[in-house]
């Protein structure tokens, strides 16, 4: 039996079908980090999907790391997420803005303050960063203070309220993929002796606290928050206790009750299995690289409620439909994923126009 097309409960929402959008990068947000006219149609060709989280969307300026990525707590910020907001719920869709704070993942150039960036502790990640000068390498960011913490949790719970202001049915704390979060969980970017660092639950603080304040901003059944135990990227290196903290991290989240948790699987299918466990709510289960023929077996076998596509969302609008009917897919083009203009963004065909053509 296909669960995909089942409704489910999200938070506070029911939605149409199993299949959730990724959040995907896509740097093409206007200078002041607005969403311009283009990313109205890009999300609400995909409203079919029965949750689209959007890219990742800085909290703040401090929060930007690449170029071109929209943000979420201004004026002009609100007003541009509205647009999209309004497209997607016209269609009958349902979406979550993304909060990403890069932390040291960033370079000054990309930044509207052009100010170092934060993190856990003064460690650069050792990568390169690509910005209006071409790639350089990322600097050394400065170690947040106590109170420098507090505030970005602040903020980030100021950008939720943004958020729901612009008509999004609710966010998802981006807590994965070696930016702000789990640059908090990785001894290897953190080696704080405050009470934000060394113990499994010191690492972890930063996370919950994010969910905790968000939560009581805007309801927890409007909050979820993505994670990737495991992944080891732009040296994030979570050592051996990895599995332990999560284990210790999504118990706590637990207790918030959020709308969902996302899980980013890097293949450790034991502490998959835990988490299953442990979280009571919602989950949504993100296997990178999955191919077409497995869409759709862990909703089947209640490994997961929800499964999340990237690549193959992006470059078939009808995705949704295409998966109901066995249809071919278009193929993503890598050259289209950042930056540019409407190829490779809002042109791809969907079956009703590949027929005509």
């Amino acid at each position: 039996m296909n669960t995909l097309f089942e409704s489910v409960s999200v938070g506070r929402y029911t939605l149409q079908n199993r299949l959730v959008m990724a959040p995907m990068t896509r740097s093409r947000a206007q200078p002041d980090g607005t969403p311009g006219a283009l990313a109205v149609e890009y999300y609400a060709q995909r409203a079919s999907v029965g949750l689209i989280v959007t890219e990742g969307t800085q909290p703040s300026a401090d929060g930007q790391g690449y170029l071109a990525t929209p943000g979420i707590y201004t004026d002009a910020h609100v007003t541009g997420w509205k647009a999209i907001t309004s497209a997607v719920h016209a269609k009958g869709g349902h979406l979550f803005i993304q909060l990403m704070h890069a932390g040291r993942m960033s370079h000054p150039d990309n930044t509207p303050h052009h100010r170092q960036a934060v993190a856990p502790s003064a460690i650069a990640p050792g990568a390169g960063m690509f910005t209006a000068q071409g790639m350089q390498d990322i600097p050394v960011p400065r170690a947040m203070s106590v109170e420098e913490i507090q505030q970005t949790v602040a903020d980030f719970a100021f950008a939720a309220r943004r958020a729901i202001e612009a008509g999004a049915d609710g966010v998802e704390i981006h807590g994965a993929n070696a930016y702000l979060v789990q640059q908090f969980i990785a001894p290897s970017s953190n080696t704080r002796t405050d009470e934000y660092g060394g113990t499994i639950e010191n690492r972890a603080r930063f996370a919950i606290e994010v969910a905790t304040a968000i939560a009581r901003e805007i309801g927890a059944d409007r909050t979820a928050i993505r994670l990737s135990p495991g992944m080891a990227l732009w040296g994030i290196d979570e050592g051996d206790e990895g599995p332990t903290l999560y284990r210790y991290l999504v118990g706590e989240l637990n207790k918030l009750g959020l709308a969902y948790l996302h899980i980013a699987h890097q293949g450790n299918e034991a502490l998959l299995k835990d988490i299953r466990k442990i979280w009571t709510g919602t989950l949504i289960l993100n296997r990178p690289g999955r191919p077409r023929e497995q869409v759709g077996a862990d909703a089947n076998a209640r490994v997961a409620d929800l499964e999340a596509y990237g690549a193959m969302v992006l470059a078939n609008p009808d995705f949704v439909e295409r998966i109901r009917t066995n249809a071919p897919m278009n193929e993503p083009h890598r050259e289209g994923f950042f930056g540019g203009t409407e190829k490779f963004y809002t042109d791809y065909p969907t079956l009703s126009e590949a027929s005509v053509d």
